[in-house]
C-alpha cells in the first residue's frame, strides 16, 4: 500500500516537472530577445529651437534617425515643411509634424496664428490696463470699458460694462512710436483673438471709451452675467431724506409705585355773549369757547 502511494506520488512529479520544462522553453523560445535593437526611421527633425510665428528654412530643419512609432504628421521630406510658418514653438531635435506648422502658402509672422473665420485686434494699454505685463500670449480677458452712456441718464456720471469675456491674447509686445517732439515712445500693445462682430465692438469701445484688460483663469471658460454699474451705485441713492423717527412710547406703568394715579380733567367749555348793534337794533348771540379759555 505504502510503496503503491509513493509510486504515484513520484510519477505525479516527473509528470509536472516535464510539464514545467516544456512551458518554460516555449516561453523562452517566442520571448524577444532582451536589448534587441529597435527599428530606426529617418525622418524630419528640428536642427535647433524655432519660435512661433518663424518660416521654416533648410537651415532649421535636419534629416535624424528616429526610434520607435513615427510621430503623426511627421515626414522624411524636408521640402514638405521648407517655407511654412510656425504655429507653435519647436524645440531642437524634435520632429516636425503637420500641427505644428500653417498651411502651405499662408506665411509666417502673426497672420499664421490666427485660425479661420477670427481677427487679431491690436488694442494700445497702459501698463495698469495690461494688468501689469501679465497677460501675455495664450492668456484670456476680459475687456472692461468705462465711459459715458449717450443714452444714459447725465446723473449717473459715468458707467463700467464688460463688453467681452474669455477673450484669447494672440500676442503682447512693445510698440515703438514717437510723440510731438521727435521722441520715441514705448506702449504696450496685446493682439486679442476675437470674431469679427467682436471687432467692431472693440473698435468703437477703443475709440470712445476708456479700455482695460482683466485676467482671467484660462481654466475658467464660464460667461458671467454683469449688468454693470454706475457712480451713482457706487455713491448710493442722493436726495433721499432719512425718515421721521417714531413717536417715543409712553413709559409702562412702575408696579412698585403705590401712589394713586391722578388724572387732571379736561378743561370745561367757557361761554361768553357778543353784544351786536345794527343800526337801532340791539341783539345779543352767546359762544362757547371749547379751548376753556377766554
Amino acid at each position: 500500500m505504502n510503496k503503491r502511494f509513493f509510486g504515484v506520488l513520484i510519477f505525479a512529479f516527473v509528470v509536472a516537472a516535464l510539464g514545467g520544462l516544456i512551458t518554460y522553453r516555449q516561453l523562452v523560445n517566442h520571448a524577444p530577445a532582451a536589448g534587441a535593437a529597435q527599428p530606426m526611421s529617418r525622418i524630419v527633425l528640428a536642427a535647433h529651437d524655432v519660435e512661433a510665428g518663424a518660416i521654416l528654412s533648410k537651415d532649421d530643419v535636419q534629416l535624424a534617425d528616429w526610434g520607435g512609432p513615427v510621430p503623426a504628421g511627421a515626414s522624411a521630406k524636408p521640402e514638405d515643411f521648407i517655407g511654412r510658418g510656425v504655429l507653435s514653438e519647436i524645440y531642437s531635435s524634435e520632429p516636425v509634424s503637420e500641427a505644428r506648422l500653417a498651411s502651405k502658402g499662408s506665411g509666417g509672422g502673426l497672420a499664421s496664428l490666427i485660425p479661420e473665420g477670427m481677427r487679431a485686434f491690436a488694442i494700445r494699454v497702459n501698463d495698469v490696463a495690461g494688468v501689469a505685463g501679465f497677460v501675455t500670449a495664450g492668456m484670456r480677458v476680459d475687456v472692461v470699458i468705462n465711459g459715458s452712456s449717450p443714452l444714459g441718464d447725465a446723473g449717473q456720471g459715468t458707467q463700467a460694462r464688460t463688453l467681452l469675456q474669455n477673450i484669447e491674447v494672440l500676442s503682447a509686445g512693445q510698440d515703438f512710436k514717437k510723440d510731438a517732439e521727435g521722441k520715441p515712445v514705448t506702449s504696450q500693445v496685446v493682439n486679442l483673438l476675437v470674431t469679427p462682430e467682436q471687432a467692431e465692438k472693440l473698435s468703437l469701445a477703443a475709440g470712445q471709451t476708456t479700455v482695460q484688460l482683466v485676467l482671467r483663469n484660462p481654466l475658467d471658460r464660464q460667461i458671467a452675467p454683469t449688468p454693470g454699474t454706475d457712480l451713482a451705485a457706487l455713491y448710493g441713492p442722493t436726495g433721499a431724506r432719512p425718515p421721521a423717527p417714531a413717536p417715543a412710547a409712553p413709559p409702562a406703568p412702575n408696579p412698585a409705585d403705590t401712589r394713586p394715579v391722578v388724572h387732571e380733567a379736561p378743561p370745561q367749555p367757557v361761554a361768553f355773549t357778543m353784544e351786536i348793534i345794527s343800526g337801532s337794533q340791539k341783539t345779543e348771540k352767546q359762544f362757547v369757547n371749547q379751548g376753556g379759555t377766554r
